[in-house]
């Protein structure tokens, strides 16, 4: 199985790579989007402001690497930031366009008592029952981010609580999406990660 994890410098590769040893995998860390598309996979992980993120897709080109890659049919990741970008725009700083692979937009999270950003761990309630989270009903998992992602039920996989019911995990068709961090999650996010290995 031929795995890539994209880099373009808003992601923590080593702890995704050091994850998938534990669980059997070597990945190769991509930087260039010529390439993409030989691989069965893709990781896209994703660390800071979504504006930031999407500038350095935009000017390397993976952009659209990514769109030609989620068009193929073959399975992608998208954690945390990673998952957002996979929407069609945020309100993070201002109005920004994402990749639009999957319906929806970035939201923040309304204030409230709750410290933002949400940190910490806590569940993913599945809505859909989805071979991803096979042996994990419910997970307990590591988040940190300010804003959520609102999307139409049909993309819906599992939803937390935090002040507001939002959503964490999503998926359309070949392409999936966790908010949480699955390499920071211990034995949880281990099983959510070899379980995307063997789609």
């Amino acid at each position: 199985m031929n795995l890539a994890i994209l880099n373009y410098n808003m992601g923590n590769l080593a702890s995704v790579i050091n994850a998938l040893r534990k669980v059997g995998v070597e990945a190769t860390i991509e930087k260039n989007p010529d390439n993409i598309l030989k691989y069965d996979k893709i990781i896209l992980p994703g660390v800071g402001a979504f504006g930031d993120a999407m500038e350095h897709l935009t000017d390397i080109g993976m952009d659209r690497a990514i769109v030609e890659f989620a068009n193929s049919g073959k399975y992608m990741l998208g954690i945390c930031l990673g998952m957002q970008l996979l929407f069609e725009q945020s309100e993070e700083f201002g109005e920004h366009k994402g990749l639009g692979i999957i319906s929806g937009e970035v939201r923040r999270f309304p204030k409230s008592e709750l410290k933002i950003p949400h940190m910490g761990w806590n569940r993913i309630d599945e809505v859909h029952q989805n071979s991803i989270f096979k042996g994990v009903s419910n997970p307990y998992l590591y988040f940190v981010h300010s804003y959520f992602v609102d999307t139409e039920e049909k993309n819906v996989l599992g939803k937390t609580d935090y002040g507001i019911e939002f959503v964490s995990s999503v998926q359309k068709e070949n392409i999936f999406g966790l908010q949480p961090h699955p390499e920071k999650s211990h034995e949880n996010g281990l099983k959510i990660l070899q379980n995307f290995i063997n789609l």
